[in-house]
């Protein structure tokens, strides 16, 4: 098995990927079977995000913090650790926005699009699934819509609703809504086309952030799953995200 080693900026990080090489020797990136991860859950979605399209599956060890997406960091046996690991499948969400000047950017994201306001001032945003208007005006800091892998993570903080990896859901969660104010998301089928518009936007300005790509003052969001691209992330079989994102609706 050729197997390249991905490394976080941290010391810890470095010294673990310098032993694994000195033990398993290193391939390159763009031609080994599989990348191991080192560090985080930051590291594991910027790692993601560089190899997102180019059926590279990866393994994550944890050298960071609470390491969520990453299996327990351990150098014995890790060729066969990896060959009996169960892959996780995801497919980003692709954000299409245009500001107020009338440009356009898209990006993808594998854990959320989230819009946010950018002053003092609360954002109002116009909420429509599938062509039908759901929500004519909501009264908030901001608003994102979730992948399954990443409904643990932002939205989660935001007390929106954690989704199985094969539920098919992607949940749609206000964050600090004001109006109306017993409003607390949706969950909506994945295949959903949802687009976010932006109420007042001169008085009101809103960023649109896709994982971490940011675009300012935005005037229309629209959201949809990407079942185009895929990643395939590989745990072991005691611990697999299904079971992680399960086993987190009954942490206290």
């Amino acid at each position: 098995m050729s197997i390249a080693f991905l490394a976080a900026d941290t010391d810890v990080a470095r010294a673990a990927r310098a032993q694994l090489i000195a033990l398993y020797g290193e391939a390159d990136a763009d031609t080994a079977e599989t990348l191991v991860a080192l560090g985080g859950d930051g590291f594991m979605l910027e790692t993601q995000h560089r190899y997102l399209g180019r059926n590279r599956p990866i393994y994550g060890m944890n050298c960071g913090s609470v390491g969520f997406l990453m299996n327990e960091y351990r150098e014995d046996a890790l060729p066969e650790r990896i060959a009996a690991a169960q892959p996780s499948v995801l497919h980003p969400l692709r954000m299409h926005a245009t500001t107020v000047t009338g440009g356009a950017a898209e990006a993808l994201a594998i854990n959320e699009v989230s819009l946010l306001r950018e002053q003092r001032q609360a954002a109002k945003i116009r909420i429509s699934v599938d062509g039908t208007v759901r929500l004519e005006e909501l009264i908030c800091d901001g608003v994102l819509v979730s992948t399954p892998a990443g409904s643990t993570a932002y939205n989660l903080s935001a007390h929106g609703p954690i989704v199985p990896l094969t539920a098919n859901l992607l949940p749609l969660t206000p964050i600090s809504a004001f109006r109306p104010r017993r409003w607390r998301g949706a969950l909506l089928p994945g295949a959903s086309d949802v687009l976010f518009e932006v109420l007042e936007p001169e008085k009101r300005p809103v960023a649109a952030v896709a994982d971490y790509t940011e675009v300012r003052d935005v005037l229309t969001v629209r959201v949809r799953e990407d079942r185009t691209v895929s990643l395939m992330l590989l745990f072991d079989p005691d611990h697999s995200l299904s079971e992680r994102i399960i086993a987190e609706q009954f942490t206290a």
